[in-house]
Formats: structure tokens, sequence, C-alpha cells
């Protein structure tokens, strides 16, 4: 009765429902605080009334609900590994106007998978894309081979780096690596940890300016923000510093970057005229 009502549901949304814009947010290596920025972000656009789902993808280090001070029972490595686990079971919803589902071991292996559990994949995001505005997915930092088949099916990506020279460097190397596999694809540079609007902005700039020079790709910016006391004190009190602190300088920043996302106003965005998500996950999966 539960596979029944799950299905009757889905179809339910399909009729009434477009499809949810995803959003990778990556980063080069780890410690740059992407996964902070990919739950603020989520958080603030969902204050513009949109549905949205933050999915941890972040393997290992996966520490949303950490930060959102809330706790999943159950993960998607679950749901794949159990039949008797609905989808909706491992979601925690309404979580500072968001929802989350927290990823669990084991993903790091998406592409190898058996039938069983692809086909369960499958129809959990046929599902989610149908029932939230906007995806959110918190990737693992670096490149791998599943990173990189997965990010190539996403909406935008969000690379995230900071003023540190290695953070560059590895930012650089995850660009590089995204547009061998597709020169087409976009992306959007946030600098975080910016001591100064000019050390964030020269951040920008030099690495758009090594794209530039040796990939032939510019990039575009989505701004920067800047290194606030306040993000490690909402840590320590497991509190989106949007929502602890919601005037202070980086969360206005990051409304500022939120808008951007949202209304589309920046250069480089991608004009909607590839496949379906869902068509091309199944790609991923059944097309090589």
């Amino acid at each position: 009765m539960k596979d029944q009502a799950y299905q009757l549901r889905l179809k339910m949304l399909q009729s009434t429902n477009s499809p949810a814009k995803s959003i990778a947010v990556v980063s080069g290596k780890g410690g740059v605080g992407k996964s902070n920025f990919s739950t603020n972000l989520s958080i603030l656009i969902g204050k513009e009334n949109a549905k949205v789902l933050l999915f941890d993808l972040d393997i290992g280090m996966g520490n949303i609900h950490i930060l959102l001070g809330s706790h999943a029972e159950y993960s998607i490595m679950d749901y794949l590994e159990s039949p008797d686990i609905n989808i909706d079971e491992i979601i925690a919803k309404d979580v500072h106007g968001i929802s989350y589902i927290s990823g669990g071991n084991g993903l790091q292996d998406i592409i190898d998978w058996q039938q069983e559990k692809i086909e369960r994949f499958l129809t959990a995001m046929d599902y989610l894309m149908m029932e939230y505005d906007y995806i959110v997915f918190d990737m693992g930092a670096g490149a791998t081979q599943q990173t990189l088949e997965f990010l190539m099916i996403m909406d935008k990506i969000l690379v995230v780096t900071t003023p540190e020279p290695t953070s560059l460097t590895d930012a650089y190397s995850m660009i590089k690596y995204i547009h061998k596999r597709n020169e087409n694809k976009n992306f959007f540079l946030v600098c975080n940890r910016a001591e100064s609007k000019k050390e964030g902005m020269e951040t920008i700039n030099r690495l758009r300016t090594t794209t530039i020079k040796f990939l032939n790709k510019d990039i575009a910016s989505l701004g920067f923000l800047p290194e606030d006391p306040t993000v490690k004190k909402s840590v320590s009190q497991q509190c989106p510093f949007v929502i602890g602190y919601p005037k202070s300088p980086v969360s206005l920043s990051l409304q500022s970057i939120a808008e951007k996302l949202i209304t589309g106003k920046m250069k480089g965005s991608e004009k909607n005229e590839k496949e379906p998500f869902i068509k091309q996950l199944r790609n991923l999966f059944f097309g090589r």
C-alpha cells in the first residue's frame, strides 16, 4: 500500500509541477566553508517562497545536520539498501524552512551500483525533482570520476574557494576537470572568507584570468563572503548564521548571492535548453 500511495502521489506531482532547479556546490579542497555556504544559501532561497531540498553528498565528511542543529533518522543509503524505507522517511522536513537528506556511506560508488539500487535512486530523484523547486547538492571536495559524472547533469555548478593560494589552485583544477568533460558548462564562482572587498574581488579576478588564459573560458562571479566571527559562533551554536545573525556582514553578502541565483541576473547564466535532469541521470547509468 505504501508503494501504491507513493506512485499515485508522484503522478499527481508530475501533472502539476515543474522539475526542480538543480544546484551543485563544489570546492577543490576541504575546509573552505562549502557546506556552511550550501546550508545557509538553501535557507535564504527557501525564504523566497521556494520549496528547497538540501542534499548532503559530501561522503565521509557530511555535516549538514550539525550545521542545522538537526538529526536525520535515515540517510539516502538507508533508503537504497532497505526496500521497507520510503523516500519520505529519509527527508528531514521544515528545518529552518527547508528539507534535507543525509548522504551516508557508499554514495562514492554511485556509478558501480547494481540495477536494483540504481532504480530506487532514480525513482527517488524523479519524486524529489517534482516535489521541490530547488535541490541544492552539497558535493564532496575534490574531483572524482563519480563526482564529475554527476556534476555534468546539474543546472548550475557553484565553485567555492578562499583567497588561499592552495584553495585557488584546487578550485582551478576542479574547473579544468569539468571543462574537459563539457566545454559549454558554465561555472559560478564564490570567494569565501575574504578579509576585505579588495581581497575578495582580487581572488575572483585571479581565477577568472587563469581560466581565460589556459582554458579560454570565462567564469561568472556571484560575489564574495567576508571573514566574519559570527560564522564560527553559529557553527558552535549549531544554528545557521542567516538565522542567528541575519544582519551580519556575511548574511547580507550571502543574501545578495542568493538573489542573483534566483533571478538569474548574473553574467554567464545558462539557458535551460538541455535535456531534463532525470533523463540525463538515467543516461548517466544506462547511456554508456
